[in-house]
């Protein structure tokens, strides 16, 4: 009767929510693509592929999760080189990085609804030897479906922010009999441990492993130059002051356009480069830019390449790309991270400090509590309250290089630091792993 209740209550408010989503599939357009992949329909090629069985699915949101899932996969496939995979993604962002960096072997598909029709024909259909939830995406009907079949159900990187958990709190009749068939909790702190143990989950099961964020700070090779050249063809090579705002929300790009451009009466070789979370607010982007009277440039209208013909100079550079926001980071001066001024819950601040740049963040990193106490605790970052004080902190970064580079240096010090999460999570669920 309580997972009857749950159902009913799924289907009410998929219904509910279906419009919205509907809405943010034509205005980002790449939702359309594989849409049948949602109700576990897929084309033939890759279902044959799917049908061989015995592959590890890993599941993640978006793009942040796709990282921590393509590194683990990496690790796992290190320690055993038969290893194949299916990544599962909901966002079509997520969908795009991964389609971009997944190697051959591997499978991509978008997650299928939490309906028991649904999932009991993906699972029949895809006969996993393991599944692999990233951070916190515990679907009861997944999870109880797989355990049925005598998959074992393995949660990495688990984190559970105080919002959701006072909601996971309200649903209790459903935790407490969900989490207990999962066979191992890997989570980020002993917060995390906590908040999962009054859930129902159980003691020996649920393990602090650190934040697997910190074990995404690779980048690959020659991938540092291109951005070179970019920016050189920009007018913001070796020289210039950039500031970057990464990840940003609405409302923070008009910030940090007023904080540029007060900043360019004190550094006039100042520029700005703006990476909007989602690409598909880029026009309102770009209007602000002109109400200020400024020139820009998108990313994409750029060719990295050696033989690419010049760009002229331009005020602001804008990434309208997937996946090389990391990369940009090391061509920057001061960094801000989005989501954390005029929205809650907060970017990942790990990539930028990673790259041995000043990062600057608002006071709302709800959704990464671990890595920003680490980065308070050891000096690794500024935190502002509002405009004013963004402007300040920016001004007083570029007038002083030494401080940046202490502050650079100590927070990729704190990433090297960090590391390892990954590797001991692959300890954890080695027993499953081998025949």
């Amino acid at each position: 009767m309580i997972w009857a209740l749950y159902n009913v209550l799924f289907a009410v408010g998929f219904l509910l929510v279906l419009p919205r989503f509907l809405l943010r599939m034509a205005r980002r357009g790449g939702y359309s693509r594989h849409f049948w992949e949602r109700v576990g329909i897929y084309e033939r090629n890759k279902r044959n592929d799917l049908s061989r069985g015995g592959r590890i699915w890993i599941h993640a949101v978006s793009v942040g999760e796709v990282l921590v899932a393509l590194r683990f996969m990496d690790e796992l496939r290190r320690r055993h080189s038969q290893l194949r995979f299916v990544l599962s993604t909901t966002t079509s962002t997520g969908h795009a990085v991964a389609e971009r960096r997944l190697v051959e072997e591997d499978i991509l598909i978008y997650f299928p609804v939490d309906f028991p029709p649904v999932v009991r024909r993906v699972l029949r259909l895809m006969a996993p030897r393991l599944l692999i939830l990233v951070e916190c995406e515990l679907w009861p009907n997944l999870v109880r479906t797989a355990h049925a079949r005598g998959v074992p159900v393995v949660l990495v990187n688990g984190r559970i922010s105080e919002h959701s958990y006072r909601g996971y709190r309200r649903l209790r009749v459903f935790t407490r009999r969900l989490l207990p068939i999962v066979e191992v909790m890997c989570v980020q702190s002993s917060a995390d441990r906590e908040k999962l143990l009054q859930l129902g989950g159980v003691p020996q099961r649920v393990r602090v492993v650190g934040s697997a964020k910190y074990d995404l700070a690779d980048v690959r090779p020659g991938s540092v130059e291109e951005v070179d050249t970019v920016l050189e063809r920009c007018g913001m090579g070796r020289g210039r002051k950039i500031l970057l705002g990464g990840s940003t929300w609405a409302g923070e790009e008009e910030i940090l356009l007023r904080v540029y451009k007060e900043a360019r009466k004190r550094f006039p070789d100042l520029r700005l480069i703006l990476a909007p979370r989602h690409v598909e607010r880029m026009g309102e982007v770009i209007r602000a830019v002109k109400a200020d009277g400024m020139t820009y440039t998108l990313r994409s209208s750029v060719d990295g390449s050696a033989s690419g013909g010049p760009v002229k100079e331009t005020d602001v550079l804008l990434i309208d790309t997937t996946g090389e926001l990391r990369l940009f980071y090391h061509g920057a001066t001061v960094i801000f991270i989005g989501k954390s001024l005029t929205r809650h819950g907060g970017q990942n601040i790990v990539e930028p400090a990673a790259a041995g740049r000043p990062v600057i963040v608002g006071p709302n990193l709800e959704n990464f509590p671990v890595v920003f106490d680490d980065f308070k605790k050891a000096g690794a970052i500024t935190v502002v309250r509002d405009e004013i004080e963004l402007g300040k902190a920016v001004e007083e970064l570029l007038a002083d290089p030494e401080r940046c580079r202490t502050l650079g240096e100590r927070a990729s010090r704190l990433v090297r630091e960090k590391g390892g999460a990954v590797a001991r999570t692959a300890d954890m669920i080695e027993r499953y792993l081998v025949d």
